[in-house]
């Protein structure tokens, strides 16, 4: 019997399966981090409108830990992969995972968790089992540069299912975060797959139709991504490098001739 397709947005995606996420108060540890964070002191609930959310911040604001429990509270291990790789122990997304609900329109068991920093031990755990790479475009992972093995991964292992991923533009040019910016729109807009994504790319956060989800100062706010300090920042200084320079570089010939 052929899947009922899944049920459409308003900017022409499938609708989520993954629909909440929230900290359970009595499963709560103060004094472990990442709850030692702001972002997750008080009370924490994420809702997931749209099949892509990315997730925006500054290093340390809670993104990487957020998408480490998610993946663990979901059934990935939290090095990286789908749920049958158990290839390390679970790292600190246990801490967070066991504390948090997941609300589901429909559970999915299919999917994948990337983290960019990870990888490598992911393929070389492919490698030790003798994989046949056909999942993977038929090459191993290891013969690849890091952003083939990547996209790679994107166009060939990614189908129906819930893929959370740790800046997954590491590894990318940012012509190459262009072919991915086109493989997650496909992905999303003609299969039932949803897709959580941390990252900093100003490139990414120009999806149509997806959220984005602000986690710095402690806060969670949606903004345009226009909007954002990624995009900003990047869009000034590559339209005046020499304003920055000027702070960037004050003092650099102060001492000049000195013995």
């Amino acid at each position: 019997m052929p899947r009922k397709p899944p049920p459409r947005t308003s900017a022409g995606y499938g609708s989520p399966f993954l629909t909440r996420v929230e900290i359970r108060e009595d499963r709560r540890n103060s004094d472990l981090f990442p709850f030692t964070l702001p972002l997750f002191q008080g009370h924490f609930a994420i809702d997931f409108p749209t099949p892509v959310t990315f997730l925006v911040g500054e290093n340390g604001s809670g993104r990487s830990s957020l998408l480490e429990a998610l993946a663990w509270s979901a059934g990935f291990n939290t090095t990286g992969g789908n749920r049958d790789h158990r290839f390390t122990e679970d790292g600190h997304g246990s801490v967070l995972g066991k504390a948090l609900r997941l609300v589901w329109s429909q559970r999915v068991a299919a999917g994948f968790f990337l983290r960019a920093e990870t990888f490598f031990n992911f393929a070389s755990h492919l490698e030790s089992l003798g994989s046949d790479f056909r999942a993977y475009g038929g090459q191993s992972l290891q013969q690849m540069s890091h952003g083939e093995a990547f996209l790679a991964l994107f166009r060939h292992r990614f189908e129906d299912g819930l893929y959370l991923l740790d800046e997954p533009e590491a590894a990318l040019s940012p012509q190459r975060q262009l072919a991915f910016l086109g493989i997650l729109h496909e992905l999303a807009a003609s299969r039932a797959a949803q897709f959580v994504i941390a990252t900093h790319s100003p490139i990414l956060l120009t999806l149509p139709g997806a959220t984005v989800l602000s986690l710095d100062g402690g806060q969670l706010q949606t903004v345009p991504y226009a909007e954002t300090e990624h995009f900003r920042l990047t869009r000034d200084f590559l339209n005046a490098p020499e304003r920055y320079f000027r702070h960037l570089f004050a003092g650099e010939g102060d001492h000049a001739g000195e013995e």
